[in-house]
């Protein structure tokens, strides 16, 4: 199964937000939108970075509630790993696992097309493993 699959299945909204917001508006949007993260764009469009969950509770315990003042730049990922529609799900999944990251920013070419979580990628490869094992039972209920 394909990235692809993922995104067509899932949908293709992604929330972004700018580097120049504070923790505290990505805290309200991430808790708002119900995501485990956003992507940060710039004024052109392009993907700079990835702010997760994990980012701002860093922040929060390295800095203490005053740390909510602060942009999103002093916070995000900045080595933004992203996927490609045509991508494997599980050679995603590798991805994911080595780098350590949660969600991919889906791309094709220059452009955001959409983002999944390692959860999405786990639910659609159980359900891949699911469709064949019923599949098997089914052939062999008829022999």
């Amino acid at each position: 199964m394909l990235i692809a699959h993922v995104i067509r299945d899932k949908g293709a909204v992604v929330h972004t937000l700018a580097a120049s917001a504070t923790l505290e508006d990505a805290a309200r949007e991430l808790n708002e939108k119900r995501v485990g993260a956003l992507v940060v764009m710039d004024a052109e469009g392009t993907i700079i970075g990835v702010f997760s969950e994990r980012d701002l509770v860093r922040e929060i315990a390295r800095r203490g509630a005053k740390a909510l003042a602060d942009d999103v730049a002093s916070a995000m990922s900045r080595e933004v790993i992203t996927a490609q529609p045509h991508e494997k799900i599980d050679d995603c999944l590798s991805r994911m696992t080595d780098r350590r990251v949660r969600h991919l920013p889906v791309v094709e070419e220059v452009q955001l097309i959409g983002i999944v979580s390692i959860g999405d990628l786990v639910k659609h490869r159980i359900a891949a493993a699911e469709a064949e094992s019923a599949a098997m039972q089914a052939y062999i209920a008829a022999q």
